[in-house]
């Protein structure tokens, strides 16, 4: 009797262990329910990042821009604002000799923004890494240190992932967020556009974090120190061979020199003794 009455107490205890697991759950997805507005509503304000810096060297409005041009629309405002004294027009080419970066230009100029403070940006791209890399050489090609990237809201958090790791050192970029007349945050779920742009940009990060997973640049904070120096053969000589010696490295003038942690680049003419020299830490 004693083992068949410790069953049917153990039985009994597992129902109700059952029956409050389960009357658990029914309660967690009645409030589930009842607040997926605000939940949701709070998931796409923290996905939108607006950070623009008051000073920068340019202005860059992303290509694609919607049927509104609200990226373009706000990029003027910003260029009033005197953020930046240059605007780029980024696109994609459709044509040989027309491409979105033209249709972007004729919206900046539509707001107001002068023709010749506009820099048209034309590249074949497919993704927002491949803009990114064509951004980063006009930056290095024309001495930019800063950028603001403008884009669409729902656009800005992976566009921010994106530069941070593709920017070469000594350019800081910050995002401008453009409202998007296709995706309202505070209501993006009733709307069948915006659930597709919502869900896609999350794919889209996702994927550009597998992408860029190797990627080692100076983002979050990492401290990088690069210096550049101009120096006399002979002082750069004197300077590096000693180091040499303690890591059993052969200095050659004309050939890069590894000093132990320390990476170097030299450069020098076949009859001038000028180097320049990147030291990174």
């Amino acid at each position: 009797m004693k083992p068949s009455w410790t069953r049917r107490k153990s039985e009994h205890g597992g129902i109700v262990t059952n029956f409050v697991a389960l009357l658990f759950l029914v309660v967690l997805c009645a409030l589930v329910y009842f607040a997926r507005h605000p939940i949701l509503r709070f998931v796409a304000e923290s996905w939108v990042i607006d950070e623009p810096v008051p000073r920068a060297d340019a202005l860059v409005v992303l290509g694609d821009d919607n049927f509104y041009a609200d990226r373009a629309t706000h990029a003027a405002e910003l260029f009033r604002q005197g953020v930046a004294p240059v605007v780029v027009a980024s696109g994609r080419r459709l044509r040989p000799d027309a491409g979105i970066a033209e249709l972007m230009e004729h919206d900046l100029i539509d707001r107001g923004v002068p023709k010749d403070k506009i820099v048209r940006l034309t590249q074949d791209t497919d993704s927002t890494r491949e803009e990114a890399e064509a951004v980063a050489k006009l930056a290095q090609d024309r001495h930019w240190r800063g950028l603001v990237i403008v884009t669409s809201n729902y656009h800005t958090r992976r566009t921010r992932y994106i530069y941070g790791k593709v920017m070469p050192t000594g350019i800081t970029v910050s995002v401008a967020s453009a409202r998007d007349g296709d995706f309202d945050p505070e209501r993006w779920w009733e709307k069948r556009k915006s659930v597709k742009l919502f869900t896609r940009e999350i794919a889209g990060m996702a994927e550009a974090i597998w992408e860029l997973r190797d990627v080692n640049r100076r983002a979050n904070g990492a401290a990088t120190i690069e210096l550049t120096a101009n120096i006399s053969g002979k002082v750069m000589h004197n300077l590096v061979t000693p180091l040499c010696k303690i890591g059993h490295l052969r200095f050659t003038p004309t050939k890069c020199c590894t000093i132990i942690t320390i990476l170097s680049r030299i450069r020098t003419p076949a009859t001038a003794g000028d180097f320049e020299m990147r030291i990174f830490f």
